[in-house]
C-alpha cells in the first residue's frame, strides 16, 4: 500500500503549483524533494508505478509517430551532431569549473567529466511528451521534431547502458526483427478487442508484457520495447484511439515519476547551488539546439520551438550518474546534484514553454532570414486554391462536416490537419487536404486565403486550438462566416466572445437530432405542430 503522504504531498503540491501558473509537475517534483526531507523513503510500489507511467509514455509516443519520419536527415542528423556537440561543450564547461578550484570537481579525470557532458547532453522524455501533449502539439512540426530527436537519443541511451555495463544483449535479441512481420497479426487482433476496457487491457498487454517483457528478457531496455511495439502498431486506424483511451491512467502513473525524483538523496545547499551553476548553463546547450537545427531545411519557428522545448536535463542523466557511482568513476554526491539539476531543468523548461509563442516572436527578428526555396515542401506558403469552405481538423466531426457540405451542398471544401498520417491516408480515399497546424502563428502568416472561402468550419478536438484559430481570422479580417465546435457548456460563451457566427455544442445538437429522428419515426409531431 502506498503511503497516504505521498498522495496528499502529490496534491498539495499540484494544487500550489497550479496557483502559480506552473503546470503541476513543477509541484510534483517539489513534493519529492519535500517527503524526503521529512524523512520518508521511496516504496517499491512508487518505484514499480513510476515505470510503468514510463513505459506506458513511451508506447503512446510509438502509437503516434511514423518510422519514416525519425529516419529524416532533420532528425537523427540534428540528435546526433547535438549529442556530439553537447557533450564536449559541458566537458569544456565542467573542465573550467574544475580549472578554476571547484571542489566537487577536484580529483575528477577527463573521461568522467566527458560522461557528465554526455549525461547532462539529453532532454526529458517524459517532461516533454508532457509539455507537448498540454499543448496538442504533439503532431504540429515543431513537437514531430522533438520527438524524434528524444527518440533517437533513446537509442543512444539504449547503446551506451548495454556497453557501459558490460553486459552485451542475449544472442536471442536478433529474434526481435520477427515482430516486423509479426505487426500485421497484431494489427488485426486489435480489430477484435473492439473499444473500451478490452482495448486497453490488450494495450496493457502489448505495452507492458510484449515490449517491456520482451526486450528485458534478452537484455535490452524495456522501455524501448513499448515504443518498439507502439510504432508497430501506428499504421493502425485503431492507434490513436488507443492513445488516447491510456491517457488518464498514463498521466496518473507519471505523477508517481516525478516524485521519485525527490527520493534519491537529501541535498545540501552546496549541492544545490553547484545543481543551479549547471541550470545556468542550460541556455548554451540550446543555442547548440538551434544552431545544429537550422543547418536543417526548416522555418525558424520549427527549430526555435523545438529547441525551447527541449530545454531541459534529462532523467537519463540520472541513470548514467547512478552507473558512473556503482563504478566508482563519480562521487556519490554527484547523484543528488545531478538529480536537483534534472528537477530544477523541468520547472525552468516549464516556466520557459509557457511563453515559447512570444519568445519566438521575440527571437525572429534576430535570426537570419530564410529563403522560401530553401525551405523543405512542407514549411512553405499554403494555398488553398478555389475552396468555398475550410475546415480546420479532420477528425470524426471534421470529416463528417467536409462530406456534408460536399455532397449535400456542393461546395469546393478543403480540409486542413497537422497530423501528416491523417492527410495521407484521408487523401488516398479522395479527400482535398493540406498539411498545416492551426495552432502555429506562422501557419496563419503563409496561409493565402482566397476571396472565394466563404466559411471556416473549427472542428479541432482541443478548445484551446479552436480559440486560437479564431483570433487569427479575426485578426487577419476574414470576412466570411466562422462555425466553431465545443465539448462543454462552458466553452461557448469564449467562443462568442470573439466573433463566431455560430457554436455547435456536440453533445447538446446530437441529442437533439437524435430526439427529433427518435419521434419523427415514432410518428411524433412537435408540440408548436400539436397545439397548431
Amino acid at each position: 500500500m502506498i503511503d497516504a503522504a505521498f498522495i496528499i504531498a502529490a496534491c498539495l503540491g499540484g494544487v500550489t503549483a497550479l496557483a502559480i501558473r506552473l503546470p503541476p509537475l513543477v509541484g510534483f517534483l517539489a513534493a519529492g524533494f519535500a517527503l524526503n526531507m521529512l524523512g520518508y523513503e521511496s516504496t517499491p510500489l512508487l518505484t514499480t508505478i513510476a515505470e510503468v507511467g514510463v513505459t506506458l509514455l513511451l508506447f503512446s509516443i510509438g502509437l503516434k509517430l511514423n518510422v519514416r519520419h525519425l529516419l529524416k536527415g532533420e532528425v537523427w542528423g540534428s540528435a546526433s551532431l547535438h549529442m556530439i556537440g553537447s557533450s564536449l561543450l559541458f566537458l569544456l564547461v565542467l573542465g573550467a569549473l574544475k580549472w578554476l578550484g571547484l571542489e566537487q570537481l577536484g580529483n575528477t579525470g577527463w573521461s568522467t567529466l566527458l560522461l557528465l557532458g554526455f549525461a547532462l547532453s539529453f532532454s526529458s522524455t517524459v517532461f516533454v511528451v508532457k509539455v507537448l501533449e498540454k499543448r496538442s502539439e504533439t503532431q504540429s512540426a515543431h513537437g514531430r521534431l522533438a520527438l524524434g530527436v528524444l527518440i533517437m537519443q533513446d537509442v543512444f541511451a539504449v547503446i551506451f547502458i548495454s556497453t557501459s555495463s558490460g553486459e552485451l544483449p542475449s544472442p536471442w535479441a536478433l529474434g526481435l526483427v520477427l515482430l516486423k512481420p509479426l505487426a500485421p497479426l497484431l494489427r488485426q487482433t486489435l480489430d477484435r478487442f473492439g473499444h473500451g476496457e478490452m482495448q486497453m487491457l490488450f494495450g496493457m498487454f502489448l505495452a507492458l508484457v510484449l515490449g517491456y517483457g520482451l526486450f528485458e528478457l534478452v537484455g535490452l531496455k524495456g522501455d524501448l520495447g513499448a515504443l518498439v511495439i507502439g510504432l508497430l502498431l501506428a499504421p493502425h486506424p485503431a492507434a490513436g484511439n488507443l492513445s488516447r483511451s491510456m491517457f488518464n491512467l498514463k498521466e496518473l502513473l507519471l505523477v508517481g515519476f516525478f516524485l521519485s525524483i525527490g527520493f534519491t538523496s537529501t541535498p545540501t545547499w552546496e549541492m544545490l547551488g553547484l545543481a543551479m551553476l549547471l541550470v545556468l548553463v542550460l541556455p548554451l546547450k540550446s543555442l547548440l539546439y538551434q544552431v545544429v537545427f537550422m543547418a536543417f531545411p526548416m522555418r525558424h519557428r520549427t527549430s526555435l520551438l523545438a529547441t525551447l522545448t527541449l530545454t531541459n536535463y534529462s532523467e537519463f542523466g540520472l541513470i548514467v550518474g547512478a552507473l558512473a557511482v556503482a563504478t566508482g568513476w563519480l562521487a556519490q554526491e554527484w547523484l543528488v546534484v545531478l538529480s536537483l539539476a534534472v528537477a530544477l531543468s523541468f520547472a525552468f523548461s516549464a516556466v520557459l514553454n509557457t511563453v515559447s509563442e512570444s519568445a519566438y516572436r521575440r527571437l525572429e527578428a534576430l535570426l537570419p532570414a530564410r529563403q522560401e526555396q530553401a525551405l523543405s515542401t512542407r514549411e512553405r506558403p499554403i494555398e488553398i486554391g478555389d475552396a468555398q469552405a475550410v475546415v480546420l481538423g479532420m477528425g470524426r466531426i471534421g470529416r463528417s462536416v467536409y462530406r456534408r457540405l460536399r455532397k449535400q451542398y456542393g461546395l469546393r471544401v478543403l480540409g486542413i490537419d497537422s497530423n501528416p498520417k491523417t492527410v495521407t491516408d484521408l487523401g488516398e480515399r479522395g479527400f482535398n487536404l493540406l498539411e498545416g497546424d492551426a495552432l502555429d502563428s506562422d501557419f496563419w502568416d503563409k496561409l493565402l486565403m482566397s476571396d472565394d472561402v466563404q466559411m471556416v468550419i473549427l472542428a479541432m478536438p482541443h478548445h484551446s486550438g479552436n480559440l486560437f484559430a479564431l483570433q487569427q481570422l479575426r485578426n487577419r479580417q476574414f470576412p466570411g462566416r466562422i462555425t466553431a465546435v465545443v465539448e462543454y457548456p462552458e466553452e461557448i460563451e469564449p467562443i462568442r466572445e470573439l466573433g463566431a457566427n455560430a457554436v455547435f455544442h456536440v453533445y447538446d445538437e446530437a441529442g437533439r437530432a437524435l430526439a427529433d429522428s427518435a419521434a419523427e419515426t415514432a410518428g411524433v409531431a412537435p408540440v408548436a405542430q400539436q397545439m397548431g
